[in-house]
């Protein structure tokens, strides 16, 4: 980075810190600088504040230009050997003759062509990277990540993060990802994750500060939050002080733009790339030396090798991969599954083992409060009251449960008239939110008497730990052993029926406001249970089987309870076997944890860490897997993952956290979207596996014609064209069809077949490429040109007829290398046999088709006699049929064999 642009950086970063600082030590000061208070921005001051503070996006590093864009596509290894080759063209076909002033010997044709060669892979890549790009940003705009803001014409309202301005009032809650950097204007038990910014992985307690002392970093003062963080637990309003680039973690991702992590499909694709091209790097100078040594001209032998190495690059294999990928990104948009990282496609298709949460993904996501009963078993209204408070006060991520018990006591309220405006007798005092260790929240209120009492719902076992007493048959007593057991039972016995149950306790004169904590959660009378129904969707049980028939297993990963689990398992046709507790897996060591998680298939009463131990544990194994969440407890499992799985209504950072978000959470699309991403994957394996086959193939055929014939079997010129129109034939790839059994099995990335593939089907065309030479140096060429006279038996001084001879079999070799060359598209894309069994899409026949018509046509042409082509008659090509139909025979047998001695084709 230039000085100048350090200065200026540093700079805006002194002008955004202290800001900041003015927020952090006089708020009320601040809100009115940006002209807003408590209650948000009105519509007038939003605008103004947009257009002087600047909008809430993040420009990561500075776009590119469109020069900079054409260079990208333009220059790459592949195409600077090109640029190269046209260089030497040039000095030796334009710039040697103008200077020997031979004008009549200057021919433009093999620079004309090799350019033409650069500029269509270079525009080909060029607009099938921007076709990429604008269909990546098009995806990701379907993908809404919203906060929670408070203006003063809307009230509180969920609005786009990029709608964002300084001075808007936010309310931020667990799940949530921090939208901008703000300030703290109350806060209550906010815990949040900075470590995006820091790196800490603990947590970091966040409040309202009224005298802060000066810090060493911004990220250490206790009422600033800064955008990229994320809320683990806890409740906040804040202002927001700087959003966009002006954000702390804007300035960072300006001052470093970070190339993102290469995944093991990059790793695989650049593998394959530099076989080919360390393999060129070896073969070239080895045809070299024989041309030198047998034909006795360095500049030719010279040339000749650089066509070689042309003909080696697989200088399309960027273009088809992207393309690949692009396809496939639109084709599962149309599936309703959205890809955030193109490169995940391969990950995706990869999955073997699916992990998941039940509610919502197997369960209808629709929760119903079916029962609200007192201890005895009994319906009883008062449990419902209480329930109703806490789920009402709470502030922070209201859940389905929650939302189901306000829903019935909206009910109630239109039966009873006590019960109307029932929040308006009680104001609320102190809350402490949900958190995954306690699995229960707690609200205070105090209602018109003054009467003050605490009002906790949550798990029954983590809610008997804190309860010390009983309410039964009417009086408040002390809980037995046996009435422990008791409750237990009665609760294990909806669980089995699939119900879901919470507890509902309370006690009367807690601590003082302000003072209240986790430690008045003790000694509370228990008064009832919350009995909830969560149906099982109509599409699981179809859905889990769908996958299971594509090769994916699906692991229940919940914190729900045992019983509950396996009853809506059951219901799906997912038989449990060797159900693992949270407490279980606490229990094991890695080694232990490793074994144990082949076994199972159903894990209950996790907390978010064992989650992401479990998914590691299965990924140490050897499997490639998929995790499936929604809620901030699922972020941690979804990073541990292969690929990380959500939906658009999912929390913040959930979302952030995967590489694939469903537009709707339903396994049936999740299985569509694997098939899909198989497809992606099949086409680009196609295309390697043809190149770096065929290539091979051509490398060995020109070792042994450059070795026995006494001229070159081509002209560079004729190398680079055959190339181009293979390689504009390859460009269809992307569109081809793939074979049913291919998506049947999840497929890993592997570059070690490469390598077989290469040594098995090169040398089978390089066979009909040598029976090729033989019948044109034997008796085409003969018979057409020299009354059955071999090339030696020409006279050295008729160097017309030694020249058509060349032409002869340059044409001849040309044609036949096209034909075999685009067959292998067809040969080598399936195991079966090709146009019988398994047929190519439309656009891989049509431009195969098309390569093969025009370049055959060529030695007929006057472009054909200026590159040194000639006719051929009607003997040539009964034998170029004869050749290319035992060609495919020896294919089709080759692959068999193949087959049976690697087991699989793919």
């Amino acid at each position: 980075m230039k000085k100048s642009e350090n200065l200026k950086m540093k700079v805006q970063r002194e002008k955004i810190e202290k800001r900041l600082l003015s927020a952090v030590n006089n708020k009320e000061k601040f809100l009115r600088t940006v002209n807003t208070d408590i209650d948000g921005l009105s519509s007038e001051v939003i605008e103004n504040n947009r257009e002087l503070y600047g909008n809430n996006k993040i420009v990561h590093g500075k776009r590119l230009s469109f020069l900079k864009k054409i260079t990208k596509a333009f220059i790459n290894p592949f195409t600077s050997i090109l640029i190269f080759l046209a260089l030497i063209s040039s000095f030796t076909d334009i710039i040697i003759p103008i200077y020997q002033n031979s004008p009549d010997d200057v021919d433009p044709t093999s620079v004309i062509i090799i350019l033409t060669m650069v500029i269509i892979s270079g525009l080909l890549r060029y607009v099938q990277e921007s076709r990429s790009g604008a269909a990546a940003s098009k995806l990701l705009e379907m993908i809404t990540t919203t906060a929670t803001v408070e203006r003063k014409e809307t009230g509180l309202a969920e609005i786009p993060i990029d709608d964002i301005v300084v001075g808007d009032i936010v309310h931020l809650s667990a799940g949530d990802m921090i939208p901008a950097d703000v300030c703290l204007l109350q806060a209550k038990d906010l815990f949040i994750s900075q470590s995006v910014l820091t790196g800490e992985s603990e947590p970091v307690e966040k409040f309202v500060v009224e005298q802060p002392g000066k810090k060493g970093s911004m990220t250490e003062y206790e009422d600033l939050v800064f955008m990229g963080c994320n809320v683990l637990s806890g409740t906040a309003k804040a202002v927001v002080v700087t959003t966009g680039n002006d954000t702390l973690f804007g300035t960072m991702a300006q001052a470093v733009v970070k190339k993102p992590a290469i995944t093991s499909f990059e790793k695989g694709v650049n593998s394959v790339s530099w076989v080919l091209i360390r393999f060129m790097l070896v073969m070239v100078p080895v045809i070299f030396f024989i041309n030198v040594f047998t034909k006795g001209s360095w500049f030719d032998a010279f040339l000749f090798g650089i066509s070689v190495a042309v003909g080696l690059t697989p200088e399309m294999l960027p273009m088809i991969v992207t393309t690949c990928l692009a396809k496939g990104a639109v084709s599962m948009s149309k599936e309703k599954t959205i890809i955030k990282n193109l490169n995940s496609i391969q990950n995706f298709g990869a999955m073997d083992i699916l992990c998941t949460d039940k509610t919502g993904t197997l369960t209808q996501n629709r929760v119903v409060l079916e029962y609200h009963l007192n201890v005895q078993g009994q319906e009883d209204v008062r449990v419902l009251r209480h329930a109703f408070l806490n789920s009402y006060f709470q502030t922070g991520l209201k859940n389905l449960m929650d939302i189901a018990i306000i829903n019935r006591m909206d009910e109630e309220a239109k039966k009873d008239d006590h019960l109307q405006n029932y929040p308006g007798q009680y104001i609320k005092v102190d809350e402490i939110p949900f958190d995954f260790t306690r699995r229960r929240m707690s609200v205070v209120v105090e209602d018109q008497e003054k009467k003050r009492q605490i009002i906790t719902k949550g798990a029954v076992e983590e809610m008997l730990s804190i309860c010390s007493y009983v309410e039964y048959d009417g009086n408040v007593s002390e809980i037995t052993a046996e009435l422990r057991d008791k409750i237990k039972k009665t609760v294990k016995r909806l669980n089995l029926d699939g119900m879901r149950v919470l507890a509902v306790a309370q006690k009367t004169n807690p601590a003082p406001a302000g003072e209240f904590s986790v430690k008045d959660e003790c000694n509370m009378v228990l008064i009832g249970y919350l009995v909830f129904f969560d149906p099982p969707k109509e599409s699981s049980f179809n859905a889990i089987k769908s996958l299971w028939d594509c090769g994916v297993e699906t692991k229940i990963l919940t914190g729900d309870n045992p019983e509950t689990t396996s009853c809506i398992c059951r219901q799906v046709g997912i038989e449990t076997k060797n159900l693992l507790l949270g407490s279980d897996i606490d229990g094991m060591t890695d080694e232990q944890l490793n074994r144990a998680v082949e076994k199972s298939n159903v894990f209950a009463k996790l907390s978010p860490e064992q989650k992401a131990r479990i998914v590691t544990a299965l990924r140490v194994n050897g499997h490639t897997v998929g995790f499936m969440g929604d809620g901030i407890n699922d972020a941690a499992a979804m990073r541990a993952s292969d690929v990380g799985i959500s939906v658009n209504e999912a929390v913040d950072i959930a979302k952030e956290a995967a590489d694939v978000i469903l537009l709707e959470k339903d396994l049936m699309i999740l299985q569509k979207g694997i098939i899909e991403g198989r497809k992606t994957y099949a086409n680009m394996i196609k295309y390697i596996k043809m190149t770096a086959s065929s290539n091979f193939g051509n490398v060995f055929s020109v070792v042994i014609a450059s070795t026995f014939l006494p001229f070159l079997p081509m002209e560079s010129l004729h190398l680079i064209l055959l190339n181009l129109t293979y390689d504009l034939s390859c460009t269809s790839i992307p569109w081809d069809n793939v074979d049913k059994e291919f998506l049947r099995v999840p497929r890993k990335w592997d570059a070690s077949f490469v390598k077989s593939f290469m040594l098995w089907f090169g040398p089978t065309s390089s066979v009909f490429d040598i029976t090729t030479y033989l019948f044109m140096y034997f008796i085409v060429c003969p018979m057409i040109v020299s009354n059955g006279l071999l090339y030696s038996a020409i006279p050295e001084g008729d160097t017309a007829m030694r020249a058509l001879y060349v032409a002869v079999f340059q044409a001849g070799w040309f044609i036949e290398s096209m034909w075999t060359q685009t067959l292998v598209i067809h040969m080598l894309r399936t195991p079966k046999i090709p146009f019988l069994q398994s047929r190519a899409s439309f656009p891989v026949i049509t431009l195969t088709s098309i390569g093969i018509a025009v370049l055959s046509y060529i030695p007929y042409t006057s472009f054909g006699a200026d590159i040194g082509l000639a006719p051929l008659n009607s003997i040539y090509w009964t034998i170029l049929l004869g050749t290319v139909a035992v060609y495919m025979f020896l294919v089709t047998v080759v692959k068999k064999v193949y087959i049976k001695r690697y087991g699989t084709f793919y």
